[in-house]
């Protein structure tokens, strides 16, 4: 089973970042950012999965070795 597909999130107040799945997202951009309390949007989401992020350097690291 594969991990979640994740996103990378960056408040654009507080500067916080974390890895986030969709639904927790959906949740940030409904409520605000949990550290500061700013609303975010799209913008604060970085269009590429972290996780294919992820493997790209997994696999980078992998083909150096």
């Amino acid at each position: 089973m594969s991990p979640p597909e994740t996103v990378c999130f960056v408040c654009p107040a507080c500067t916080r970042s974390i890895e986030v799945t969709e639904s927790v997202r959906e949740a940030l951009i409904e409520s605000g950012c949990v550290i500061c309390g700013t609303d975010v949007d799209d913008d604060a989401f970085d269009q590429e999965s972290a996780t294919s992020r992820e493997d790209g350097v997994a696999n980078a690291e992998h083909k150096r070795a």
